[in-house]
């Protein structure tokens, strides 16, 4: 079985542009960092570490950990080398399995053939170690292995996660348009907030942003909404190491006296929403949910706060001509009623973002779903002075 203490590279993977604030997290866990690339993290831990990783990562999607690297020039030297692996001593008898791939090899035009040919060395090796062959099929709920396969050389990996970190578990109801949660985790990071002073997020729709604030500045992560990933469907895996992992993520919780986290919507129903989702997180105690337009938001009295808008892009004309004034409008808002903040507008339609009168500072780009974004900083001294937009 294996070693849960032996440590082998381990690549923690994310979505695009979102690996400098994985790379601090990981960091701040006090992990050495080896290489960063745009949508993963190489480190050394052992599977042990991995449970880790997994319980406490924001920005992360899979944590897998390093099996064997090998030279490949064909399916069949791929089927060869994985039948040496002595999976007997991973995969539970009668256990079930999944395989995900990256191949990007010349003998190989659908990843599905390379994940079959995976499978069917598992299943052969497994069958004449044992006469039994496990399960296999696309569920992500037990042991999952990956397969990265890159001109001559290809790694085989435990996939310790399973289904993705990048969503956190505690959203029960999406709403319109949700932003992944590690991409909004991710967003907060990129903001200068201190995790102490105000943040006020209009416009927040089902208030991922705000919830994600709120469990940022409590240190609440993502691990307390799940229970069940992968590594537990290894042989060797010990339950009483995730158990302590699971009691820290109770003990590091913060308590952060006078802590205001203001989320606004013009719409009764996504506030509802905000409230379930909030209450699933066990932070709505934390945000002070207001309904009404924008405009109205209470900003606290604060040389230090954020105010955060994710608004509509817009992707009809109709709809773009009616964003044009709303995005003025946020403009206004910020410059009048928002003196001392740090303002912030994640758009995924810089034409528009151009309507909001005032010079960013810093534009931080990002990606969601197919979509090149930025999240647009803006510095509101007192007595801020409207500016040709860049």
């Amino acid at each position: 079985m294996p070693d849960f203490s032996k440590k082998s590279k381990v690549i923690v993977t994310c979505n695009k542009r979102l690996s400098p604030y994985l790379q601090q997290e990981i960091a701040t866990l006090g992990f050495e960092i080896k290489k960063t690339f745009a949508t993963y993290v190489e480190i050394f831990a052992s599977l042990n570490e991995c449970i880790r990783l997994n319980l406490q990562l924001r920005c992360a999607s899979q944590v897998l950990y390093q099996l064997k690297q090998f030279s490949a020039n064909h399916p069949n030297t791929l089927y060869d080398e994985l039948k040496k692996i002595e999976w007997e001593h991973i995969i539970p008898a009668g256990g079930y399995f999944s395989v995900t791939s990256n191949v990007d090899h010349p003998t190989i035009t659908n990843n599905l053939f390379a994940n079959v040919k995976v499978k069917d060395a598992i299943v052969d090796r497994m069958r004449d170690a044992s006469g039994n062959r496990p399960n296999t099929g696309p569920s992500l709920e037990q042991t999952v292995i990956n397969l990265f396969w890159r001109e001559e050389m290809a790694d085989i990996f435990i996939d310790t996660s399973g289904e993705t970190l990048a969503k956190h578990g505690y959203r029960k109801i999406p709403g319109k348009a949700p932003m992944l949660e590690a991409l909004a985790a991710a967003t907060i990071l990129a903001t200068k907030w201190d995790r102490q002073s105000p943040f006020v997020n209009p416009m927040c729709g089902s208030s991922t942003i705000a919830i994600e604030a709120a469990m940022l500045a409590t240190n609440r992560s993502p691990g307390l909404f799940r229970t069940n990933y992968s590594f537990m469907h290894i042989i060797g895996y010990d339950t009483l190491v995730y158990q302590e992992e699971r009691r820290e993520l109770t003990e590091q919780i913060k308590i952060i006296d006078g802590l205001k986290i203001i989320a606004s919507d013009i719409s009764e129903d996504a506030i509802n929403i905000s409230k379930i989702n909030a209450g699933a997180a066990g932070v709505e105690d934390l945000i002070q949910f207001e309904l009404g337009d924008f405009a109205e938001t209470t900003i606290p009295e604060s040389n230090s706060g954020v105010v955060f808008f994710n608004p509509e892009y817009g992707d009809r004309l109709g709809v773009e001509k009616e964003l044009e004034i709303t995005y003025a409008r946020l403009g206004d808002f910020m410059k009048k009623q928002c003196k001392g903040y740090a303002g912030y507008i994640f758009t995924g339609n810089l034409e528009l973002a151009k309507k909001i009168g005032l010079k960013a500072k810093r534009r931080v780009e990002f990606f969601t779903s197919k979509i090149d974004c930025r999240l647009l900083e803006y510095e509101l001294y007192a007595g801020t002075r409207r500016t040709e937009t860049e």
